[in-house]
């Protein structure tokens, strides 16, 4: 098996606000190096890495909002989020829930610190990741998938507590919870101090690292240390990630879905002409009602 180098090790940069309760580092797009094509079929990379919010009555958030054409998949590792959809759809992502959105052919969305929780106030850290579809999956139903962290399938390391949980794809032969439209593979690695795993993914695979706590060694060379992301090249299959401290890592791979990416604002579609429908659709009310 081929082995598989570090293309770059990225610093989070400065943050922004969306809206005001997610105080988010952007990885993708991110310069030409981690461009949507570049990065296929994960279109959009917002991390919120830990940031203290203080108590609030009135909760913290994004008001109502549209998309269409991809899937959004908030990942909750502090704090809770409450989110709510045109139709109808809504709940609440807890610490180490995921929730995995289907956009697809449009909803209304909006999505809120949970009440109780911007009332005490606490630490925050999310990842918001876009998915893109293909084309004949773009305008199907939209749908939910709630994943509840006691669901989620996890494989042992050895005997020193590390372990993986296979959100989306596959690890060794236990298959993750999330379904998906095209291959991808979603992981959290859990690694005590010293551990060390070796990966692979086929090459064409566009894969990421991204550090949510700790220290980590790729290939025995490359350090990436707390809220780092390290793109691998695409140039070979199996690499190895040690720890240098215990460390909690996020572990994206999906095959591209090579298909013309057509993208502006909430919309994610092919052509100009769909981007084009989907403002139309949107102003005409065809994406339903959500009161802000």
């Amino acid at each position: 098996m081929k082995p598989r180098s570090v293309e770059l090790v990225a610093s989070p940069g400065q943050p922004h606000f969306v809206g005001d309760g997610f105080r988010v580092h952007n990885f993708i797009p991110s310069g030409f190096r981690m461009d949507m094509q570049r990065m296929d079929p994960f279109i959009m990379l917002d991390y919120n890495s830990k940031f203290h919010f203080p108590a609030s009555s009135r909760p913290k958030g994004v008001g109502v909002h549209p998309h269409r054409g991809f899937e959004t998949v908030t990942i909750a590792y502090k704090g809770k989020v409450q989110h709510h959809d045109s139709s109808g759809g809504g709940g609440i992502i807890d610490e180490g829930d995921i929730q995995w959105m289907t956009a697809a052919s449009g909803v209304l969305h909006k999505e809120f610190h949970e009440e109780e929780w911007s009332k005490k106030g606490g630490e925050f850290q999310m990842v918001q990741l876009w998915v893109n579809l293909p084309a004949k999956d773009k305008m199907s139903t939209p749908k939910y998938q709630a994943i509840k962290n006691d669901s989620i399938p996890r494989v042992q390391l050895g005997s020193k507590g590390s372990e993986i949980e296979v959100i989306a794809g596959e690890f060794e032969s236990v298959k993750g919870v999330a379904s998906t439209f095209t291959p991808i593979n979603m992981w959290n690695a859990h690694l005590k101090e010293g551990a060390e795993v070796k990966l692979n993914f086929p090459s064409n695979f566009n894969t990421v690292l991204l550090v949510i706590e700790g220290e980590i060694e790729v290939n025995g060379t490359d350090k990436a240390p707390t809220d780092h992301l390290v793109l691998m090249a695409n140039d070979g299959e199996e690499f190895s990630v040690k720890a240098s401290q215990d460390s909690k890592v996020l572990v994206l791979s999906g095959e591209p879905i090579n298909e013309p990416i057509a993208a502006h604002g909430p919309f994610v579609m092919n052509t100009r002409q769909e981007l084009m429908e989907a403002f139309n659709d949107f102003n005409e009310g065809k994406f339903g009602y959500l009161e802000d």
